[in-house]
């Protein structure tokens, strides 16, 4: 059975509290696991929430400050610790390919797995399998930063009535699916477009081109809401977003689902994040993160 959802690991900002670890997010895509900006202490929260070295094909970082990066060693000298059999991608800006390198030799350890360093460079397309496709776009913050966003291709949904207009059952269902006709009936006509699942990641960023890009059309939106709407300035003259403009953000781009995360170490309470999420006008599903929650992707429309 196939599992979709974001795993949240930590959601400070900067630095941690009592209550929130540094960032790390897992999202799990089927049979893949897809580790996002591991700050420091990030493989004790996967121990924590049931994550193994095991379950991580992708590490993508937006940025290189320390509470998205930190953890990088630690996950990396797992990895190879636990023998894992896969290859494993690193995506990261490529401007930040010194950090990279120093935090995967941090110390001494055997390599015992292909850890495969793929930089971005450039908005565009990472990566291509059955199940996604992994895009890029650029951010605004005081040092280069990336979001990330995944798209599944469309499919079709075979539509019971039609096919029963046509005479059309049993193997013959698959038969027209795997060769598009049958008997003068075409796929087209018994069936419609299922719109691929899509997921964005969005960290330390202002307000620009990049981030409504990758909203557009999200099942799920992970974001951060570093302020609440009254320190808006300071949001935007340190490179980052308010409960408010998040909210903003994925109301027009017609988010389904949003999870907010990455809060500051002046708020302790959650509640005002919702609060304003909900005044800037998102009316969709939405989660003011906290360390070790689960949130399912939502099921296809």
């Amino acid at each position: 059975m196939s599992v979709r959802e974001l795993v949240v690991l930590g959601t400070a900002s900067q630095v941690p509290t009592r209550h929130r670890n540094h960032n790390g997010y897992v999202l799990r895509w089927d049979g893949e696991g897809i580790l996002f900006d591991p700050g420091e202490g990030t493989q004790r929260q996967m121990l924590r929430a049931g994550v193994a070295a095991h379950d991580l094909h992708r590490i993508c970082v937006t940025h290189f400050h320390g509470d998205h990066s930190l953890g990088l060693a630690g996950v990396i000298q797992r990895i190879n610790l636990d023998r894992v059999p896969h290859d494993v991608t690193a995506h990261y800006p490529r401007s930040g390919q010194r950090f990279f390198d120093r935090l995967r030799y941090a110390t001494a350890y055997r390599e015992t797995v292909q850890l495969v360093e793929a930089p971005v460079a450039e908005d565009g397309v990472l990566a291509a399998t059955p199940a996604y496709r992994l895009e890029a776009r650029r951010l605004s913050h005081p040092v280069e930063s990336f979001g990330y966003r995944l798209v599944e291709p469309d499919g079709r949904r075979m539509l019971p009535e039609r096919l029963a207009a046509h005479g059309i059952k049993g193997p013959d269902v698959g038969r027209i699916q795997r060769e598009g006709a049958l008997g003068g009936v075409s796929l087209g006509d018994v069936s419609e477009v299922r719109r691929g699942q899509r997921f964005a990641f969005v960290m330390d960023t202002r307000l620009c081109e990049g981030v409504y890009a990758l909203a557009d059309g999200c099942d799920m939106l992970v974001i951060e809401s570093t302020f609440l709407d009254e320190e808006a300035e300071l949001a935007d003259e340190h490179g980052h977003l308010t409960a408010g403009q998040a909210a903003a953000v994925a109301r027009d781009a017609g988010v389904r689902h949003l999870v907010l995360t990455h809060f500051s170490q002046r708020y302790t309470e959650p509640d005002e994040f919702e609060r304003q999420a909900r005044a800037a006008g998102y009316e969709g599903e939405l989660t003011v993160a906290h360390d070790l929650l689960r949130v399912p992707v939502p099921k296809r429309r």
